[in-house]
């Protein structure tokens, strides 16, 4: 069973400075497939060589939340990370576009959207000034 949210979820800590991008994305509003979905995203469930991959581009952690139909996607990366052409390498990668496809019946885009279509960057906005 996993401990409450009200806990917190611990970061890993990197050798030096990170960059973070921050995305969303809705799910289609049905209870079933986005029950489907979360198991899909399970540790038992997701496929290994998605999570290869997304290594493989660079991404240090990558993070999906999720409140009703909305996800919000937490990715961090070394600071010379160029989001761009990792995202160019990652989809082609092994599994990648089969992966895109069975996701895409869970998702509330066009089926045929790249990654980058469906999922939006989201502005920072606040921050704890320094």
């Amino acid at each position: 069973m996993n401990p409450p949210m009200t806990e917190g979820y611990q970061q890993k800590r990197y050798q030096g400075p990170v960059k973070r991008y921050v995305q969303t994305m809705d799910l289609k509003d049905e209870p079933a497939l986005i029950a489907r979905y979360r198991r899909a995203h399970s540790e038992e469930e997701s496929w290994p060589e998605i999570r290869e991959g997304i290594r493989q581009v660079g991404i240090l952690e990558m993070e999906v939340y999720l409140i009703g139909h909305r996800l919000v996607m937490v990715v961090d990366t070394p600071i010379d990370f160029n989001w761009d052409a990792a995202m160019a390498r990652l989809a082609t990668l092994p599994r990648q576009a089969e992966w895109e496809a069975f996701v895409a019946q869970f998702q509330k885009c066009d089926a045929s959207a790249t990654s980058d279509e469906k999922w939006q960057m989201m502005e920072r906005i606040f921050h704890l000034y320094e």
